[in-house]
């Protein structure tokens, strides 16, 4: 058996794989800055906190990648100055590129979450979307989240991979590769080109940047143990995790270009309906733990 990866070599995985994936990340998971990415974004941040959004006169980004979910906030009000945090730099060019076309003044940091260049009190949201999974130093971070908030500041963190729904996602996904040439012929879509080497590589490295899959209990516990108050730990996406899996790995076996336009808007629009289904039967009636996907909201006390 493999020795345990250390910290630093998580860092170095990381960086690598968010590197390689900066210039297609955006299209890659279809990353919109309209109404439509306006509306995810304000959507799951609300879900986390309980329902209401709010409104915070500044606000950090942990793992902001390419800046889907800051400056989605910032273009819907719900955020006045972002601060974007990330340890890639190929991930904060591409943001600042957007944010300089969005028109949007974005401050970024390339750093560890669990060492943060920023004063005490210095925030009133902290927040990220599938970041959290990616932390060696997980409780170290969370203790860094408590420092930078303002008392009565608020965590938020969407997009976190549960340890049984990341389980069940590896069904969908297997299915899917078994079908998938199959799927191919009937579209008459060519494989999808695996000879580069960034290709390769960014394909191998995806396989070991996850470091965590949470159950409710372990990923509260790590906001507690930072002093963080009101902690509520939801579960997000069942059916439509599901469905999305099957589809994104059935995309991901052909090229880009082979994939029809009438794919693509089943899929989007299937998954669409799926989270509303999700949404409004599922998760009022589920564990959180049976979810693909965690969230989690706190307070710093006044």
């Amino acid at each position: 058996m493999a020795a345990p990866a250390t910290p630093e070599e998580i860092h170095e995985v990381n960086v690598r794989y968010h590197d390689l994936a900066a210039q297609h990340y955006d299209s890659k998971w279809g990353i919109d800055y309209g109404e439509l990415g306006q509306g995810q974004v304000t959507a799951k941040i609300a879900k986390a906190l309980g329902g209401e959004l709010g409104h915070y006169e500044r606000g950090l980004e942990i793992g902001a990648g390419t800046g889907y979910f800051g400056l989605n906030l910032v273009l819907a009000g719900a955020i006045d100055n972002l601060a974007a945090a990330d340890i890639s730099p190929g991930m904060l060019d591409v943001l600042s590129k957007t944010a300089d076309a969005l028109g949007i003044d974005a401050e970024t940091a390339c750093t560890e979450a669990s060492s943060l260049p920023f004063e005490d009190g210095s925030f009133d949201i902290v927040f990220g979307h599938a970041v959290l999974h990616h932390l060696p130093h997980l409780e170290e971070s969370f203790t860094e989240f408590m420092r930078v908030l303002r008392p009565g500041g608020v965590i938020a963190f969407c997009g976190e991979p549960s340890h049984y729904g990341d389980r069940l996602a590896e069904y969908p996904k297997r299915a899917a590769y078994k079908a998938s040439p199959a799927w191919r012929a009937l579209l008459r879509a060519r494989p999808a080109d695996r000879s580069s080497s960034e290709v390769a590589e960014e394909d191998l490295l995806e396989n070991v940047v996850d470091v965590h899959a949470f159950t409710p209990a372990t990923l509260g516990q790590s906001a507690r143990a930072a002093g963080l108050a009101d902690v509520k730990v939801r579960g997000e996406e069942l059916a439509a995790s599901l469905f999305g899996w099957v589809n994104r790995s059935l995309e991901g076996s052909a090229r880009p270009e082979d994939v029809p336009m009438l794919w693509r808007k089943y899929a989007y629009h299937g998954y669409l309906a799926l989270q509303r289904l999700d949404r409004t039967v599922l998760e009022p009636r589920l564990p959180a733990a049976v979810f693909y996907n965690l969230l989690i909201s706190a307070r710093k006390p006044a």
